[in-house]
């Protein structure tokens, strides 16, 4: 399930349906249990925290608001089945929901990461963007309400400011005026806010009404507040006025050494020149992403619909993975997308409509997007191709059938539909000379290959993808072949005479270094704790307890086989029981196959029963292996396991 508190409080299950949550009791439950960020709330705090005149059987209402609240969320839990998601523990109850899964910790982890890593904050956009209105807008002022709203507010506006400063530190401020604007008229007693209005002001050539603007700030802090300005707007002041060269955004390098100066570009430039760097990965890659970004605002903020429909339908880079290495920045780009969609109507261009609807079918990643986010995605992608194929455009044809590919996660066991797209994208792409289309085409064909175990053709696929960036200067497919290889090294270790688990992990581990600097986080997050226990699963050994493994989105399904192997069954059983549904993406034959190993270990027959039926129609595939990076084995291994156990329930 997926819950949003930046607004009022709302929740989906999984397939996209809007959780009906109850009364405002019920809300209030939920919210303060969000606030925890998955720590046990005791029951005495919980009745505390929603009456402040305690009423008479105010534990047994609270108890009734949770048993309404798990009906609400788990509809399908069997009778006398513990909950998953809301549990009790100890004197209490607490959430347990990935934070991926929850608005406002997806925020929260993003303005931690800005702090660590300040060259992040310039990618806070799109977190920003999950915010609807005031936190918990629908719930009453209660204390807990009010200070959650307070503390979360001002990170809000912290978060603005950050990404603000990051962006004209970078030199990449252009559009922000009006905002900042708009902030400082909101906000006038942050100082910090006002000092941001005028360097934005100086780096757009306005600096008369930058050295305005710090007037104004010293003339309202003296006047209203007693307070002299700091002394790093006094430092402002005299650098504008002076014109100081440390104002200046940092040049680029060129071939030689020397500076290459920064110029306004307008956003279709931007967007285009975002296009060709992404294909060189890395940094770049990370750039272009930001890059496009601005662009989209920009083109927004001119009013023009045809020109930021053009702007977001030209960043039409190829995608291999279904889930985003930004999904808050997807997000933002799929509701640009929508908007402009609207703006054009059924009767705009057709093939603005359709390069629209194709954006949007690659921008929502079947492992991020849930319910009507999904379909709508769906919907798209197979609306983009129809259009694609009517209006005769090839290039149009290739980035809408990477739509298609990105949405026939639908369940496991599609593989060879996902091979008939990919090899109509080498077709495509090889008669009209898109070569990033053309080794998209053949990491697709990889990826089916790999997931039928067809070892031969997937390696034929990675040579022929890496011929093609040899010759067009893409660096990011040697890096992911590496895995396809490492994934082969794997299945090759089982055999006699083949090389050694150790040797396996190794180029795992060699694959996913060269992957770290790829700037695609949403590929290699918990890709290398995943690869390790499936080579370890095909040894027939218990999971890897590394602490400082990082699971990532996968954590939920390999925590119950970590706790087996720690002994602590129990445990492992609540974790099984905690698990959701795997995503429909590149992993779900692996998720669910992990499901059905640790039901059968720890005999749970439901369990097991629930993961045969989801796992019967990929019998013929491998765990995993549909990703092209690693494999847990045959498919058909785990559904014997799970419909054994099945069977062997009274």
């Amino acid at each position: 399930m997926r819950i949003d508190v930046l607004g009022a409080v709302q929740a989906w299950h999984d397939d996209g349906r809007p959780i009906n949550l109850g009364g405002p009791r019920h809300r209030e439950v939920l919210g303060r249990l969000v606030a925890a960020q998955g720590r046990m709330v005791t029951t005495d705090s919980l009745v505390d925290d929603l009456w402040a005149d305690l009423p008479a059987g105010a534990v047994g209402a609270l108890r009734t608001f949770v048993a309404a609240l798990r009906r609400a969320i788990e509809p399908d839990r069997p009778p006398r089945t513990p909950p998953r998601v809301l549990v009790t523990q100890g004197t209490g109850y607490l959430l347990r929901l990935p934070r991926e899964a929850v608005d406002v910790h997806r925020f929260r982890d993003a303005m931690a990461e800005a702090h660590r890593s300040p060259d992040k904050a310039a990618d806070l956009g799109g977190t920003l963007a999950l915010w609807r209105g005031p936190a918990y807008a629908d719930l009453p002022d209660s204390p807990w309400v009010q200070q959650e709203r307070l503390q979360l507010e001002e990170l809000r506006l912290e978060g603005v400011e950050l990404r603000a400063g990051a962006l004209l530190t970078s030199g990449e401020g252009a559009g922000l005026v009006a905002e900042l604007g708009a902030h400082v008229a909101e906000h006038p007693w942050r100082e910090p806010a006002w000092g941001l209005l005028a360097r934005a002001l100086y780096g757009d050539g306005r600096q008369a009404e930058a050295l305005d603007t710090l007037r104004r700030a010293r003339t309202m802090l003296v006047e209203q507040l007693g307070l002299d300005p700091s002394p790093q707007m006094r430092r402002l002041e005299t650098d504008i006025l002076n014109r100081s060269p440390g104002l200046e955004p940092p040049g680029e390098q060129g071939p030689s050494g020397s500076a290459v100066i920064r110029t306004g570009l307008g956003p279709r430039t931007t967007v285009e020149v975002a296009r060709t760097l992404a294909l060189a990965g890395g940094d770049a890659l990370v750039g272009s992403r930001r890059d496009r970004l601005a662009a989209i605002s920009a083109a927004e903020r001119t009013g023009d619909v045809t020109l930021t429909a053009r702007v977001i339908g030209t960043y039409d880079v190829p995608a291999i993975w279904s889930r985003a290495d930004d999904p808050a920045q997807s997000r933002a780009v799929v509701a640009a997308a929508d908007r402009t969609l609207r703006r054009l109507g059924p009767g705009g261009p057709a093939d603005l409509r359709a390069r629209l609807l194709a954006t949007v079918a690659n921008e929502s990643r079947s492992a991020d997007a849930t319910g009507t986010a999904l379909e709508t995605a769906r919907t798209a992608a197979h609306l983009a191709e129809t259009m694609a194929r009517d209006l005769k455009d090839p290039a149009l044809l290739a980035y809408a059938l990477n739509g298609v590919f990105l949405q026939s996660f639908t369940r496991p066991g599609l593989s060879a539909q996902r091979d008939a797209i990919g090899a109509e994208l080498v077709t495509l792409a090889g008669r009209h000379a898109l070569p990033a289309f053309e080794i998209l085409g053949h990491l697709v064909r990889l990826q089916s290959a790999s997931a039928l175990g067809e070892l031969t053709p997937a390696a034929e696929h990675a040579a022929a993808a890496e011929r093609l960036a040899a010759t067009h200067e893409s660096p990011l497919v040697p890096v992911l072949t590496a895995w396809f290889r490492a994934r082969v090294a794997a299945v090759r270790s089982t055999e006699a005479g083949g090389p050694t688990a150790a040797t396996a992990a190794a180029a795992y581990r060699t694959a996913d270094n060269a992957l770290a600097s790829a700037g695609m986080p949403g590929l290699r997050r918990g890709l290398l704790p995943l690869a390790l226990l499936g080579l370890r699963l095909l040894h027939h050994r218990p999971a890897p307890t590394d602490p400082d493994l990082d699971w990532g989105p996968y954590r939920p399904w390999a925590l119950p086989l970590q706790l087996l192997a720690q002994g602590r069954t129990e445990e492992a059983r609540s974790a099984l029981a905690a698990a959701p549904e795997p995503p429909g993406d590149h992993m779900q034959e692996a998720l669910w196959c992990l499901t059905a190993h640790a039901a059968a270990a720890l005999a749970q027959p439901d369990t097991a029963a629930h993961a045969a039926s989801a796992l019967r129609d990929a019998r013929a595939e491998h765990a995993g292996a549909a990703s092209g990076w690693l494999t847990l084995g045959p498919v058909e291994r785990y559904l014997t396991e799970a419909e054994a156990c099945g069977r062997a329930s009274p």
